[in-house]
């Protein structure tokens, strides 16, 4: 089987849909003999390669191919136009069986039979993130396009209960596949963890919060529960450690989390160590005294599983994951 796969993250391994990318096909490849795979990458996007193809570099035998986005458009046009006319058309060109697109923006023309990976419907559920105009356009043309597919995967029985309730597919066509923890098997080693402790500027014990600063984090209530921890007898030589890098403006979506600490009355106690190495987040988990992470919505929570498979208790909430 020939799967065709839409490639737009392919060189974002920083976000969420970059992760996930690469580790599936790496996963996928490792199938031998049961599938063909190519991946479709704009050019410009990452390293350049000598030629219009190249292989997966975690991956033997995913074969990519490059091919340009439209010039003289904006950003969010030229994505659109990848996703709902190049990405199809080279997918049929290219004789695939199936077309996967691993992120939320199948396209409405589907040639061949199509799959798609939805992370959540946060656009769709939470009021604060649907956007401009635009981006609630766009959210209703890829609610439209997901109907159309074959199947639908998701990455947690929540977001199939979301999938199925608000787009109004049948349960049959929606697949929870949930995700692996990201961090390798096996404890740090001690000269990992004391250099991760150095780079850091680690207290020797901490609570910890790593991910993004939207208003879903709730990172107010990590302050406040922060605060009614030392009120009521808790350790002071216990910190708090924020990791993530901070929102570059202060906004009602991304409240700045320095503002939220000093309104809690704890700024003082709180060490912000701005964006974590993906290779540094374990040790950072299998120091700490417990995770933190009250989150109001998640399609998943990787950080939840990744700090359990740590070790690190975690304290978080009942939501959507």
């Amino acid at each position: 089987m020939h799967v065709v796969v839409n490639g737009w993250f392919y060189h974002r391994p920083d976000t969420g849909s970059g992760q996930y990318l690469r580790r599936l096909l790496a996963h996928l490849a490792s199938q031998a003999g049961l599938h063909r795979l190519t991946v479709l990458v704009p050019s410009g996007e990452g390293p350049s390669p000598a030629n219009a193809s190249e292989t997966w570099p975690h991956a033997p035998g995913v074969a990519v191919r490059r091919h340009p986005l439209p010039r003289g458009v904006s950003r969010p046009l030229a994505k659109l136009w990848w996703e709902q006319v190049t990405v199809p058309r080279q997918a049929r060109r290219l004789g695939g069986h199936v077309l996967f697109v691993p992120y939320w923006a199948p396209p409405g023309w589907q040639p061949i039979p199509t799959v798609v990976t939805v992370h959540d419907l946060i656009p769709q559920l939470l009021p604060e993130y649907r956007g401009t105009l635009l981006h609630r356009l766009y959210t209703g043309l890829v609610a439209r396009t997901t109907r159309r597919c074959a199947q639908v995967i998701t990455v947690s029985q929540a977001t199939a209960r979301d999938v199925v309730a608000c787009l109004g597919l049948s349960p049959a066509r929606v697949h929870p596949v949930l995700h692996g923890p990201n961090l390798a098997p096996g404890s740090p080693s001690a000269a990992h963890r004391a250099a991760v402790r150095k780079r850091y500027a680690l207290p020797e014990r901490y609570f910890l919060y790593l991910g993004g600063f939207d208003v879903r984090k709730n990172l107010g209530a990590v302050f406040q529960a922060y605060r009614r921890y030392l009120e009521m007898g808790g350790d002071p030589a216990v910190r708090l450690v924020v990791a993530g890098r901070l929102p570059e403006t202060d906004t009602a979506l991304f409240p700045d989390p320095r503002r939220l600490a000093q309104a809690a009355g704890v700024l003082e106690q709180v060490h912000f160590i701005g964006r974590v190495a993906e290779v540094d987040k374990d040790a950072l988990y299998h120091m700490a005294v417990a995770f933190l992470f009250p989150s109001r919505y998640e399609g998943f929570g990787m950080m939840v599983l990744e700090a359990m498979a740590a070790g690190c208790p975690v304290i978080t909430a009942r939501a959507g994951g």
